[in-house]
């Protein structure tokens, strides 16, 4: 399937895949934002963002949080997820997640924290 489309969720996460959700899932929360991300690089290493949207920048979650691996020395990606009430994740948010894990999975999670689709 190509990576525009969403595909059906594992049974079940992985223990690293629930903490990037979860980890998504708190940075959402912490401030109240439309979005929460976090990424884990293929050292194992973990980075959070939420939305970001000031007068001269405007990022989404993901797109923070692939920013912040980037910015920590991060040479690939191995997994990617987003807390959002959307029905699918931008695609320029992918297009991020893209740029350092070509097969990355990127799991959509809804606000409680439950993934609903995945992109590969």
């Amino acid at each position: 399937m190509g990576d525009n489309v969403e595909q059906p969720v594992p049974q079940e996460l992985d223990a690293e895949d629930t903490k990037i959700v979860t980890l998504a899932r708190s940075a959402r929360a912490r401030i109240g934002a439309p979005e929460g991300a976090a990424v884990r690089d293929l050292d194992g290493r973990t980075y959070a963002a939420c939305t970001v949207t000031l007068p001269s920048l405007r990022l989404t979650a993901l797109q923070a949080a692939v920013t912040s691996a980037v910015a920590s020395g991060a040479e690939g990606l191995e997994a990617a997820a987003v807390v959002t009430d959307a029905t699918e994740i931008d695609a320029d948010s992918v297009a991020a997640v893209r740029d350092l894990g070509t097969s990355a999975p990127v799991f959509r999670a809804d606000r409680g924290g439950e993934v609903v689709g995945v992109r590969r």
